[in-house]
């Protein structure tokens, strides 16, 4: 961050960014790519910072603190950023924890304690209390994302606190530091509280001792407020339990002490299907005496497809504990006999771990999910986690139901159902004045809702800049007002977080979606799924952050060059953060020439696992296409857009002039390659991979029989002569017509004349969108009297191509979309067109990668089942080899490019068993491996090829 480049605005922030450099070890940043990367959080909120630092230790804090005071500007703390509520956002400095405050102090599993720094992600504390059967027990959806610190903040919860309870329930001690300066050790009773603070509190609290009796509702999930009944004397004086959930407007947490809980030895997964979303709500709480760790629930409209899950309009996902897998299978069974009396239509008992990782999923991925309608219209939070006493549930919902109608509005209601606490997002139109005063209007309403039914405004996430304008419809204006002086004893100054909480912000002002244009801009892609509109497909991105996962699972990919890095600007929702600023044109000023947005995309390795991994569909592969086209239109472009975005043109012309055996020759001489290199942009670390002497193309051509003859087209197999294929790697084409001939196809190339074909992926990929829409016309014009066939594809990256990109710049062309139907894999085509074909027994290990595209495009179910058919068993693994088509080739990647084939393709390679079959069905994977020295991949029709 420190070492970016900076764009300072104003002669204020230079000199608070220089006061803050000097007092702080950590780095400070004024620029605007680190200011735009936190404008937001996974709220509808936007604050634009003057600077962010990322604090070292406490002293650090204590030192941005003091120089914050001096020039009189407020601090607000972020962890992961995906609080949903707008108070991860500030108008002044924000303390970025996720950076270098993210150790784990220490663990005590004989006392199960911890203390941690602020920035240690959830999964990270798990993952070590694990170690001792433990775990820390609240575990948000952003579990694998999320910051401690930030838990303690919003005081959140998760799946498991029907077992476990909240945040506030598992914290002991919390070290703060006040606006002031202050040192607070908050724990039980007044002790580590400096004195006048310490005063001031009691004083308040023993003012309105009747008050803080008689004014908080009791329910499980009541987070809305400061918890100030906690003070009670009753309650043992529990300061640490009445800061946490307080947002940061009260103190900066820099170390907490927080309890562990005995995790079960063995759960199992009890899956409920009832008619409707009521029958499940109401019959939650009747579960809750059987002891289950979860009750989540949620209804048919956020799972459009129910495959695998028991018939039903509405589930219930109850987790039961045990100390072995027969004792949990039996309380599993227990409960599932009980719920057979509240209408249960039908129940799945799931005890295997990946299948119960599989459900969870579809539950974790809800709040990105549930941001686009069936119909594609956009929802957003705002209302996302009130909470009712659990027994009430029933009838809120039904209620709440009923009122979305009054207002027009639709919603998709899922979440913690054992506690009441429901999740949402809202078909709210947040773009037109009329639209927010229907939103405004919804929400005062439902905060009347809720209360009506003794619940609590936030039952999770925090008030924030959402819910705190509510707060007196739930506790009173006389208790609001208690809020109010107790955020003055600690924070005079209003220097922390202000506009959240305590004095808010209306829920109506700040809306990040007010910057942006209000009328589509031009550009080159269709956008089909954002009805043509970049600035739909930009707000996609809500803040969820699941591409900052620190480690990829199972067969997932997004986002590699985030885990790489470790920085935000490289994740996903970095980069669209960017975006969505250069639309704004406030922080980010230059539009599509910004440096900002093209260095935040340039180690974007356009490997397109967000399209599928993200849990709204973010492409940002298609986003970078879009913007280098604009940044470098009529401009001179990098030397590797030419050198490898032409690469189609260069390979076809030394293919025309037999020149594959100089050129391979010339690049075997030292310094004639790192010339050639120097000149076309490509890294120096990397061997320029050999040109084949004869094409795949020419070869076919020259054993095709002669003269004119007519088959049943149930006979032909076209096959996709791509430019990697053909020119680089004919081996692989060779093989798939062995492979295809023994299916009983006879293989012939796309078009009639056999003229040359490309895809464009080349050009896209490096934003040459106007030559890829050249190419593809081309290519439609050549085919165009075979389409409506089958095309087998063996490269994943232009069968992606095909499928996706051709139709998505050529949307008036109705050519593009009937090729990219028909584009199909080796292995779909042969189970499709060739279904009683048996393949060659190989009977050997596998190992290897599934290719970026193949996962988040084509899928990879029919290679599977071709693999599963030829005895080669095992998994490939997930994540991407780095390499990425031009990316790893390109100067400056090579190091990146590394780190993402060191974090599973190569490991899996090296652990594999030395008769395993290495599969890499992508070019790039297998060059990957090549110039890492590891051992060599082969395409599955190369293994298949081998054995027949």
């Amino acid at each position: 961050m420190g070492e970016r480049a900076q764009k300072e605005t104003g002669t204020g922030d230079r000199e608070l960014v220089r006061a803050l450099t000097a007092a702080v070890r950590g780095e400070v940043s004024g620029s605007s790519t680190d200011r735009a990367l936190v404008t937001m959080d996974a709220s509808n909120y936007r604050r634009v910072p003057r600077a962010v630092v990322a604090p070292r230790d406490a002293a650090d804090v204590a030192a941005a603190l003091q120089i914050c005071r001096e020039h009189g500007v407020p601090v607000v703390p972020r962890g992961g950023g995906t609080s949903i509520a707008g108070q991860a956002t500030g108008t002044g400095v924000v303390l970025d924890f996720t950076r270098h405050m993210r150790r784990i102090v220490a663990l005590d599993p004989e006392a199960r304690t911890a203390v941690v720094q602020p920035g240690v992600i959830c999964d990270e504390l798990r993952s070590a209390a694990a170690a001792h059967g433990l775990t820390f027990g609240p575990d948000p959806s952003t579990h694998s994302r999320c910051t401690i610190g930030g838990m303690i903040g919003n005081n959140s919860c998760g799946s498991h606190s029907v077992a476990w309870g909240t945040t506030a329930d598992n914290v002991s001690a919390l070290d703060v530091l006040t606006y002031g300066g202050e040192r607070v050790r908050a724990g039980q009773g007044w002790e580590g509280v400096p004195g006048a603070l310490a005063e001031g509190v009691r004083a308040l609290v023993d003012g309105d001792l009747a008050l803080l009796r008689t004014g908080f509702p009791e329910l499980p999930r009541r987070i809305s407020g400061y918890a100030l009944d906690a003070l009670l004397p009753e309650h043992g004086v529990d300061l640490a339990r009445a800061l946490t959930g307080s947002e940061g407007t009260l103190g900066v947490l820099t170390e907490a002490t927080v309890k562990l809980v005995e995790a079960p030895a063995a759960r199992v997964l009890a899956v409920l299907g009832y008619p409707d979303e009521s029958a499940a709500a109401e019959a939650a709480h009747t579960l809750l005496p059987y002891g289950p760790l979860t009750v989540e629930g949620m209804a048919s409209d956020l799972v459009p497809d129910p495959g695998g899950l028991p018939k039903g309009g509405a589930w219930l996902f109850v987790e039961m504990g045990g100390g072995s897998p027969e004792e949990a299978r039996a309380r599993a069974e227990e409960l599932c006999r009980a719920a057979a009396a509240d209408g249960v239509t039908d129940h799945l008992l799931v005890s295997d771990p990946a299948g119960q990782r599989a459900l969870w999923r579809v539950r974790e991925d809800a709040s990105g999910t549930a941001t686009r309608m069936p119909d594609g219209s956009e929802a957003w939070p705002g209302w996302e986690d009130c909470a009712v006493p659990p027994e009430r549930l029933g009838g809120y919902l039904r209620d709440f139901r009923g009122l979305l109608g009054q207002h027009g509005l639709r919603g998709t209601p899922y979440g913690h159902f054992g506690d009441g606490c429901i999740h949402v997002r809202i078909d709210f139109d947040l773009l037109s004045e009329a639209g927010i005063r229907r939103f405004r209007d919804f929400s005062h309403d439902l905060g009347d809702l809720v209360v009506a039914h003794g619940g609590s405004l936030s039952g999770e996430h925090g008030d924030g800049q959402a819910r705190a304008e509510l707060l007196p419809k739930m506790y009173g204006a006389e208790l609001v007002g208690l809020f109010g002086r107790f955020k003055d004893i600690w924070d005079p100054a209003g220097g922390l977080n202000p506009g959240m909480l305590v004095r808010p912000d209306r829920m109506d002002e700040n809306l990040r979606f007010a910057v942006l244009p209000r009328k589509p801009v031009d550009v080159e892609f269709g956008y089909p799924h954002d009805k043509g509109d970049f600035s739909a497909a930009v707000r996609r991105c809500v803040g969820v952050a699941k591409c900052r996962n620190t480690a990829v699972s199972g067969a997932g990919v997004m986002c590699p060059s985030f885990r790489a890095t470790g920085e935000e600007q490289h994740s996903t929702r970095g980069r669209a953060r960017l975006l969505h600023e250069m639309l704004a044109g406030e922080v980010v000023t230059d539009g599509w020439r910004s440096t900002e947005v093209r260095d935040a995309l340039d180690l974007c390795l356009s490997c397109k696992g967000c399209r599928s991994d993200c849990p709204v569909g973010v492409d940002m592969a298609t986003y970078k296409a879009e913007f280098l086209h604009h940044h470098y239109e009529g401009r001179l472009r990098p030397a590797a857009h030419y050198a490898m975005g032409r690469l189609p043109l260069w390979l076809r012309a030394a293919s025309v002039a037999r020149l594959a055996p100089v050129i391979n020759a010339a690049a075997r001489v030292g310094p004639l390659a790192a010339l050639a290199k120097r000149a076309g942009g490509i890294a120096a670390e990397r061997t320029i991979p050999e040109i084949a002497p004869e094409p795949f193309t020419r070869w076919l051509t020259r054993r095709m029989p002669s003269g004119t003859r007519i088959l049943s087209s149930n006979r032909v197999a076209t096959l996709w002569p791509d430019t990697f294929t053909n020119h680089l790697a004919p081996s692989v084409g060779r093989a798939a017509v062995k492979v295809l001939e023994a299916a009983g196809k006879e293989v012939l190339l796309p078009g009639k004349d056999r003229k040359p074909v490309c895809c464009g992926l080349t050009y896209v990929s490096t934003g040459q969108l106007d030559q890829a829409r050249k190419v593809m016309r081309r290519t439609l014009d050549r085919v165009e009297p075979t389409l409506g066939s089958p095309v087998v594809v063996l490269e994943p990256s232009c069968a992606a191509t095909l499928r996706t990109d051709l139709p998505e710049l050529l949307p008036d062309d109705p050519r593009a979309a009937e090729l990219a139907g028909s584009v199909r894999t080796l292995a779909q085509y042969l189970e499709e067109y060739a279904p009683d074909w048996r393949p060659p027994r190989v009977d050997r290990p596998v190992a290897g990668q599934t290719h970026c595209h193949q996962h988040a495009v084509l899928g990879d179910a029919a290679e599977r089942r071709l693999r599963e058919r030829a005895g080669l068993t095992g998994e490939l693994s997930g994540g991407c080899c780095g390499l990425a088509g031009n990316f790893g080739f390109e100067r400056g990647h090579y190091d990146v490019s590394v780190a993402c084939a060191e974090e599973q393709l190569l490991p899996a390679v090296r652990d594999a068993a030395p008769d395993a079959e290495i599969v890499a069905d992508g070019f790039s994977c297998r060059t990957q491996l090549a110039q890492l020295g590891a051992r060599p991949g082969r395409h599955l029709a190369e293994v298949l090829a081998e054995h027949l």
